[in-house]
Parts: structure tokens; C-alpha cells; sequence
């Protein structure tokens, strides 16, 4: 059934504030009441679990002012994309604990920006015991929404993500639903790898506003679902039983047109919900740049538009969940 409010998550933290991962960044969210955390988690060399929006960690790390580590700037193709910089893959963690982290946007956000340098890269275990410390400290249930990166091309590599995460569940007590935990991923087969392990919690498919999901690429080529395809009605018929739940771009629910009004809402949340599916969505930001054409205020990106516009489209879908940047604001307006 539809939830009344729908949950709020900080995204990676309160990264409105704070570089996103970092401890500053979930303790704020934890202190402003978000209902759970999301970690991103991609992999070390040694199999350790990094807390990090991507493998390729330049933006949101000070690796590139390394010496140390200058020689293992490369360029990979991860997803099918190529890309440039340093990867978590190439690092010990002992290596990777020696950096520090920074403000990924740090032209719309320099606030946050300030806050560079000063606190270090977080692995997965961490986030999991100061969640579950939160938690006794509120008096209250508060979860994590984990988040799988790259698990196709970490494969590749040798490092089986399903089985990383289902021993890091297990060691930190969070395999058998003691806390609210969700499982998400932009590929299924790895939410059904770690389900079939029997690590409780819900399983949600995470939908682009574009695309195809990479496992289905390299699986079955231009054949595989697009994204798109998959929010249609006939394309979630196919979750059912699959997955618990999706995680839609929200450009998925309001429909912006190519002069960015918007067209929507769209039916995905009814459709979705008629067939026992949960319905979260990403990002709701309040500044500019992240804003659909017609709730943007004046021209500098980093502005607060009319934010509370564009996320009273969303809430009024009766969507279950919304990823946040700043907890507060998040928590104020959906929660009222």
C-alpha cells in the first residue's frame, strides 16, 4: 500500500552541506531525522567495500594531488563508457583510507566545498555501525538504503560484489532485518544474486531517465530492455516477483519537454503500485541546476528555485520514498 509520507533518504548523507560520504555528511543527515542513509559502495583491490559515488574517484577525493599515487592515473572502460582518473580497484584499502574527501560540485555547492580535505574515505562497515548507533541513540528505526555499483564490470575483474556484501551484511548484523535495510542496484542480477543468499530486506531496480542497465547490455546486446521500456506496464509485469520495488530518475515522474516544462506526473507510481511494486525516487534538490525549466529562480545554478513546487508534483504521486541532498529541507516538506 502507499505510504501516507513517503520516507526520506539522505542521499549519500546530507551532501547539500557536506562532501557527500563523508562523516560529517551522515551525521548531519542522521541528526536532521531522515528516515535512512544511502551509501554508494563500489571495491578495493582487496575486496573492501568503499563508500563512494563511483570507482573513479578524482572529483570527490583528493587523490589527484597525490604524489604518490600520480602513476595509477588511467583510463578504463566501466559500463561501456571510457573513463579517466583514479579507480578504487587499483587501491588497497589501506591505501584508500589515506585520502580525503571533497565536494564532488564544488561551483553549485562551495559551502560544502569548505569541508574539503579534512575527513577521510569511508568503507562500508563504518556506515553500517553509525547508522545502528544512531538508531539506539534517536530511539528510533533508522535504515540504509544500500546502492550497488558496477557489479558486471567488477565481475570482470574478478571481485564478486554479491558475495563482498552479503559477508559485510552478515559481519555487521545487518543480514536478518534486525534494521531497515533496502537493497538497490542499476542491474538486477545482482539484487537477485544477494536475495537468493538470504539477506532480508527490500530489493529495489533503479530506472534511468535513458539507457539500458549494463548487465542486460552485455548479456543480450541491443536486445536488452531499455530503461524506458521497463517503466512501461508490459516492463514492470517483468518485476513482479523479481524486485520489490523501482528507483525512478524523477525526470521519469514530472516528464520535462525539450524547453523543460513540465508534462507530467506520469502514471509510473499507479502502474507500479497496481502491481505491488514500491516506487522511490532521485534526486530532490532544491538548488537551480537540478530543477525542471519552469521552477527554476533567476540564472545562477547553485540558487534555490521554487523547489517546494516541483516536489509537491512528486509527493502528490504517492510515491513511497525520495532521495534527498539536504536532509532538513527534505524532512520539513515531506513529513508536513
Amino acid at each position: 500500500m502507499p505510504r501516507r509520507n513517503p520516507l526520506v533518504i539522505g542521499h549519500r548523507g546530507a551532501p547539500g552541506y557536506r562532501p557527500e560520504h563523508s562523516r560529517s555528511s551522515y551525521d548531519l543527515a542522521l541528526q536532521m531525522g531522515v528516515d535512512a542513509v544511502e551509501p554508494d559502495i563500489v571495491v578495493s583491490k582487496d575486496g573492501v567495500l568503499v563508500v563512494r559515488h563511483e570507482n573513479e574517484i578524482s572529483t570527490t577525493t583528493d587523490v589527484a594531488d597525490r604524489p604518490e599515487f600520480a602513476e595509477r592515473r588511467t583510463t578504463k572502460t566501466v559500463d561501456g563508457a571510457p573513463m579517466t582518473g583514479w579507480f578504487t580497484e587499483d587501491f588497497t584499502w589501506d591505501e584508500l583510507a589515506t585520502l580525503r574527501c571533497r565536494e564532488r560540485l564544488p561551483a553549485i555547492r562551495p559551502a560544502s566545498a569548505s569541508f574539503d580535505d579534512q575527513q577521510p574515505v569511508l568503507r562500508l562497515a563504518q556506515v553500517l555501525d553509525l547508522v545502528r548507533d544512531a538508531s539506539l541513540a534517536q530511539g528510533r528505526e533508522i535504515g540504509v538504503v544500500l546502492e550497488i555499483k558496477h557489479a558486471t564490470y567488477f565481475a570482470g575483474l574478478g571481485l564478486d560484489v554479491a558475495a563482498l556484501v552479503d559477508a559485510e551484511l552478515r559481519r555487521a548484523g545487518w543480514a536478518d532485518g534486525e534494521l531497515p535495510l533496502v537493497v538497490e542496484a542499476f542491474e538486477s542480477t545482482v539484487l537477485t544474486s544477494i536475495r537468493a543468499r538470504g539477506i532480508r530486506g527490500t530489493y529495489v531496480y533503479l530506472i534511468e531517465a535513458a539507457g539500458r542497465p549494463f548487465d542486460q547490455v552485455a548479456a543480450l546486446g541491443r536486445a536488452a530492455l531499455t530503461y524506458r521500456k521497463t517503466v512501461e506496464p508490459a516492463g514492470l509485469d517483468t518485476l513482479v516477483g523479481v524486485v520489490d520495488g523501482i528507483s525512478v530518475d524523477k525526470r521519469l515522474l514530472l516528464a520535462p519537454d525539450k524547453l523543460g516544462r513540465m508534462t507530467g506526473p506520469s502514471g509510473i507510481v499507479d502502474d507500479a503500485h497496481a502491481r505491488g511494486l514500491r516506487v522511490f525516487t532521485w534526486t530532490c534538490r532544491p538548488e537551480n541546476t537540478f530543477l525542471v525549466g519552469e521552477f527554476r529562480h533567476g540564472r545562477a545554478p547553485g540558487e534555490f528555485g521554487d523547489y517546494e513546487a516541483e516536489w509537491e508534483v512528486i509527493r502528490a504521486t504517492g510515491l513511497d520514498g525520495v532521495f534527498v541532498d539536504h536532509a532538513d529541507l527534505g524532512v520539513a516538506f515531506f513529513r508536513r
